[in-house]
């Protein structure tokens, strides 16, 4: 019994037919495999940020963004870290005792609420209603302030008033102190935000 010979354009035809189809379901799998990686996007929203702030000098501000909130890293002067003890019995938490693990760090649950006591890094987000409160850092009376204000942050939305340490006063619309982001130094100038374990 002889074998039919498979015609060469058949062939030719299940040939090209077959490698369509393979390409057709790579071309599908690799869309839907890549699903399950984070997008770019998705990345650099909860991604640390790196900050250099050697050039900050006492009683100034620098703002950087991460996971789309604003981080403030201020450098207190030696008078506004005189000033915080003094404060704790106007204050609602002044230990930072109420939501410690979700709103300060182990190593930031003290006075100046901070690794460096000159330096403050805290999310510039007012815990009442999500707005960004202004600074007030020069001291004494001034428009909604007390007259003996010692310096800090007003959020201009409600009135609620934090020092200088993003705690926030008592009998004030906002219930917590200002967040203090995961953080660390990799060096005396340079932060990370976002991360505080070394690998």
């Amino acid at each position: 019994m002889s074998e039919t010979p498979i015609d060469s354009s058949k062939r030719t035809w299940l040939i090209a037919s077959g490698c369509a189809g393979a390409v057709g379901g790579v071309a599908t799998a690799v869309p839907f495999v890549s699903t399950f990686q984070p997008s770019e996007r998705a990345k650099a929203a909860g991604a640390a940020v790196e900050v250099d702030i050697s050039a900050l000098k006492p009683g100034e501000k620098l703002t950087v963004e991460w996971r789309g909130k604003p981080v403030w890293i201020v450098k207190r002067t030696p008078e506004q870290l005189a000033a915080l003890p003094g404060l704790d019995a106007q204050l609602a938490d002044p230990k930072s005792e109420r939501k410690p693990s979700e709103l300060t760090p182990e190593y930031a649950r003290n006075e100046a609420r901070s690794i460096k006591p000159e330096v403050l890094v805290a999310v510039g987000i007012c815990s009442h209603l999500g707005c960004s409160p202004s600074d007030k850092f020069a001291p004494g009376a001034q428009p909604s302030l007390p007259d003996d204000w010692k310096g800090g942050f007003l959020c201009p939305c409600h009135g609620s008033t934090f020092d200088m340490a993003g705690r926030v006063f008592k009998n004030k619309p906002a219930p917590d102190n200002l967040e203090v982001p995961p953080h660390m130094y990799l060096s005396e100038t340079k932060l990370l935000i976002g991360e505080d374990k070394k690998a």
